[in-house]
């Protein structure tokens, strides 16, 4: 069996090549809402909840799983760190899909600041202003325990459980703007300038992940860019093309 981890567009991209030669899948996404967007595709087993490191482990013993495909964002470290570990203590082929980055042509813009870490922010904040999160609602509580001076705005996905999370945390609802993204150009820039922002907090999320129109619109708006950078991990095979990556996965089936 081939397992397969979900966490961007790709993912569906990917199962849809797979299913031209298997349905022979173990899918693994982090929520339900990412689940409930592969009913049309075929699979023999889906987890749609997020799993600990013995859980995984646990998940692709029990089901056989040869060779793992991960597809998980580019941010998402933990599931990314298990995946690897556990194929490794398992001698399963791991094999991982990264979305192309799209900042190296901004990354000398007078405007942009790269980090490492959100606990490099206070460093580079220079303006006393709004701040625009689109970094995703699993960081809001890192951010709120930074204590900035700043009013953040979080942008976030329009479901129950998040908008809960956000509750939970105490965020105020008119710093809530909730949306399902990928985002324009001219939709960024009517947030940045409706809602006063100076200053925008992204991450390298790719073309699939509105990236490079956040970027514009900030650069237009002429407004501070605070960019997280990826986590640099040493993958044993990567891939950022899907038809490689396609070839590459015949060669393992034959």
């Amino acid at each position: 069996m081939i397992g397969l981890i979900l966490g961007t567009s790709e993912g569906k991209l990917i199962l849809n090549m797979l299913n031209k030669y298997t349905e022979d899948i173990l899918v693994s996404t982090s929520s339900s809402y990412g689940g409930s967007l592969l009913k049309d595709y075929k699979f023999k087993y889906l987890n749609d909840k997020p799993l600990t490191k013995e859980e995984l482990r646990a998940l692709l013993k029990e089901k056989g799983v040869h060779t793992l495909i991960d597809g998980s964002h580019p941010y998402a470290k933990e599931i990314t760190k298990n995946a690897l570990e556990v194929c490794k203590e398992l001698s399963i082929k791991y094999i991982r899909y990264e979305r192309p980055s799209v900042v190296e042509e901004f990354l000398q813009h007078e405007n942009l600041h790269y980090i490492e870490d959100y606990c490099d922010l206070p460093k580079v904040l220079s303006f006393k202003g709004n701040l625009l999160n689109t970094t995703g609602s699993r960081n809001i509580k890192t951010l709120i325990n930074l204590n900035l001076e700043n009013r953040i705005i979080h942008r976030i996905l329009p479901t129950a459980q998040v908008l809960k999370e956000c509750e939970e945390l105490a965020v105020p609802v008119e710093d809530i703007i909730a949306m399902k993204g990928p985002f324009s150009k001219e939709l960024n820039k009517a947030i940045i300038l409706d809602y006063d922002i100076e200053g925008i907090l992204l991450k390298d999320s790719g073309v699939e992940g509105g990236t490079l129109e956040k970027l514009q619109g900030a650069i237009e708006c002429n407004i501070k860019i605070i960019l997280i950078g990826r986590p640099k991990v040493e993958y044993p095979v990567i891939f950022k093309d899907l038809s490689l990556l396609e070839q590459y996965i015949l060669s393992t089936l034959a």
